[in-house]
């Protein structure tokens, strides 16, 4: 890391450049790998290729500078610049990083039509099923269907042709040309019925089963969802009963709520029993079924509920299920049943996540009083004012931009409290992106000039280069002229110059 690219210059005029040149004089080496996995795909984006290749070449910690020397050939490759992007692919260490790597880079090829050299690559890496599988997929799109059938023949594991297939299925979907559709997928059931892992066979059966819905072929979903049923009950592991509700859930969507309700019969973990519940809840709603939609919703809440945390397989999964369905209340027009149930969750960021979106979605539905509820049922100052920014977007989504704008000056001022300095950061910069989307360029000057204030303060310098970046790709992505503002300019040059120390 001794090596500098990044001058005094540079880091004082532009945000970026200070992120970049605090980021390379950090000494640790973990900060320096977190600093420059945020900064090094922002150079990437301004296609400053050959900067973002030297400054990962200075990460330290092998697997993030390999992952970075990924992103940048893939750019590379993105811009035709094969011949680069085959070297920077050839020089990360990681065996796997550099299959993937590789793979990348011939997709793109693919992507531009070129087969040959596509081919090229694969032949020089062990697992070529997915370059082959993007290779056929470009093929198809360009009406090569011959062509397409001779490389999906040669590739060697299964799954691989499946994902394949099934992409091609989804482009003639979107193309309204659902009978080439059908076919497709009637190919992905023969290929996956070659595949070993039950797991794997199973979501392929699954994914397959899906597509047949949206062709419009309810019946050939049914057989692919009993076939994703059957190979779910073969299922050792405890990822079975997960397979289970997938397939119980696919039923509801292709309209067979008997074998639905069989299929969950023989589901044990209640976990999953309430995810398969939820899902039938989303296809009632959807069938205009209010009655049984909300019933269901209810009874899968009560057999989460009922879970003891001895049979609980994975917390996690658990207390995101109660977030999804406290959220699904409120999409259900039941506020008061939705605040209930978020409050009442026992995990602080669940709890707080599922209070987030049910404000914003009684915001959508204007129902105000109980969006507020909802907000002050946030605990934290800093969580609340991201559950503001929320409820001011769903405010600029029904056409009240005087509200949005309103709850975005109540924010600002909540963020001003927060303790945080990182997290009031992150506050100033999602705030003054809105204000700028609102032309409000004024307010959006002042709370990004706050942000940079505060982010000086910051003691951490791997934090420090990290927010810089965020307020740079939001400056860039808005087009919001701030970098010309004399304060916050002498910002950047104390920040830098306190680096140099």
């Amino acid at each position: 890391m001794s090596e500098h690219f990044i001058s005094l210059t540079d880091a004082e005029s532009n945000l970026l450049s200070c992120a970049a040149f605090l980021s390379e004089r950090i000494t640790s080496v973990d900060g320096h790998a977190e600093a420059m996995t945020a900064i090094v795909p922002l150079y990437l984006q301004k296609q400053n290729v050959d900067l973002a290749a030297e400054l990962s070449n200075t990460v330290d910690d092998p697997y993030t500078r390999d992952r970075l020397l990924t992103l940048v050939a893939e750019k590379c490759a993105e811009t035709a610049d094969d011949e680069y992007a085959l070297q920077l692919a050839n020089a990360i260490e990681d065996q796997g990083l550099r299959s993937q790597a590789f793979e990348r880079v011939a997709l793109r090829q693919a992507a531009r039509g070129e087969f040959d050299q596509a081919r090229a690559v694969a032949d020089t890496v062990d697992h070529f099923d997915g370059i082959l599988a993007g290779i056929a997929v470009n093929e198809v799109r360009r009406g090569l269907h011959d062509a397409a059938n001779e490389t999906l023949a040669g590739i060697t594991y299964p799954g691989a042709a499946v994902t394949a297939l099934h992409e091609m299925a989804l482009e003639s979907i979107a193309a309204e040309d659902a009978e080439k559709a059908t076919g497709f997928l009637e190919k992905a059931i023969e290929k996956a019925e070659e595949i070993e892992q039950p797991e794997e066979k199973s979501r392929a059966f699954c994914d397959i089963g899906n597509g047949f819905i949206d062709a419009g072929r309810k019946d050939k979903a049914i057989e692919s969802f009993d076939k994703a049923k059957s190979s779910a009950e073969t299922i050792e592991s405890m990822h079975r009963d997960m397979y289970l509700s997938l397939a119980a859930q696919g039923f509801v969507h292709a309209g067979s709520l008997e074998l639905a309700d069989r299929t969950l019969d023989i589901v044990s973990d209640k976990t999953q029993m309430a995810s398969a519940l939820l899902g039938y809840s989303r296809e009632f709603w959807k069938q205009d079924d209010r009655t049984e939609a909300i019933d269901s919703l209810e009874e899968s809440f009560a057999v989460l509920s009922s879970q003891h945390e001895r049979e609980t397989r994975d917390s996690r999964t658990k207390f995101r299920l109660f977030t999804q369905i406290a959220a699904q209340f409120a999409g259900f027009e039941k506020g008061e049943r939705a605040i209930e149930i978020a409050e009442g969750i026992q995990n602080d960021a669940e709890r707080t996540s599922a209070l987030t979106q049910i404000a914003a979605i009684l915001t959508i539905r204007d129902q105000d009083d109980e969006a507020r509820h909802a907000l002050r049922s946030i605990a934290d100052d800093g969580d609340r004012v991201f559950a503001l920014i929320g409820m001011s977007d769903a405010k600029e989504k029904n056409g009240d931009r005087g509200a949005a704008i309103g709850m975005l000056d109540e924010s600002t001022a909540l963020a001003d409290e927060v303790p945080q300095l990182t997290f009031r950061a992150a506050a100033y910069n999602e705030i003054g992106r809105r204000f700028t989307s609102f032309s409000e360029t004024e307010k959006a000057r002042e709370v990004f000039i706050k942000s940079v204030e505060t982010i000086a303060q910051v003691r951490d310098s791997s934090s420090q280069a990290v927010a810089l970046a965020s307020l740079a790709q939001i400056a860039d992505e808005t087009g919001a002229d701030i970098e010309s503002d004399s304060s916050l300019r002498s910002t950047l040059r104390a920040l830098a110059l306190r680096a140099v120390k």
